[in-house]
């Protein structure tokens, strides 16, 4: 009796470990194998040849002179507001730095004086035109772009001048200080316009006394690069 109850419990443990070890490999608790090596690295993610593409260089002058002309008007201290005319001609040093000469001329008109008093004139009629030659230092201080419509940009700049020069007046050559700022807007490669407004400085005593005159002007003009 004894060995029969030995044997049936030899059989249920057998049957027990069996069905454990079948659960484990049915619900993948078991130990799984790992991978197989791969044959082959990876392939480059990246590839570093690119195609170039043709840039064309733009076609712009590289000139450092620029003349043209310009008119306006300018207001001579104690003689009125005439239409003043005359040339400039630049030489470019820098991006930033240039010179540049001018020369413009002007007609002076009566002074209050003269046209209350009704008397003599005080200086005659060739005393009253106004000749001056300046000599400048210039500086772009902003450049930059214009626009006009869409997808037309052209190249623009606020500027400061100052400078010397010597202005014919009232039978006389005075001493000149002259100051000043303009905006340049280049249509092309080798025509701007410009606007200009200007202050003129000469010591004159026509009227009686000894004074600093501040003789204003402001003109438009066109200049070609060259």
């Amino acid at each position: 009796m004894e060995s029969r109850i030995r044997v049936l419990f030899l059989i249920a443990a057998f049957i027990g470990l069996s069905g454990c070890a079948a659960t484990k490999n049915l619900f993948g608790i078991g130990p799984k194998e790992a991978p197989p090596p791969a044959s082959e690295p990876p392939g480059q993610v990246i590839d570093p040849a690119v195609e170039r593409r043709e840039v064309k260089e733009p076609k712009i002058d590289r000139e450092d002179f620029e003349a043209g002309g310009f008119a306006g008007i300018m207001s001579v201290e104690d003689f009125g507001t005439n239409v003043v005319y005359g040339v400039r001609i630049a030489y470019h040093i820098t991006e930033g730095f240039f010179v540049e000469a001018t020369a413009g001329q002007t007609e002076a008109g009566l002074t209050s004086f003269e046209v209350l008093s009704g008397g003599a004139p005080i200086i005659s009629e060739d005393e009253r035109t106004l000749t001056y030659y300046n000599l400048n230092l210039g500086y772009n201080l902003l450049p930059g772009e214009g626009f006009i419509g869409e997808g037309r940009a052209y190249n623009t700049a606020f500027y400061l001048v100052a400078g010397l020069g010597s202005t014919r007046f009232a039978g006389d050559d005075r001493f000149t200080v002259n100051f000043g700022g303009g905006y340049r807007f280049l249509f092309t490669d080798s025509i701007a316009f410009h606007v200009d407004f200007r202050d003129h400085l000469f010591d004159i005593d026509v009227l009686g006394e000894d004074k600093t005159a501040h003789n204003l002007e402001g003109h438009v003009g066109v200049t070609v690069f060259f």
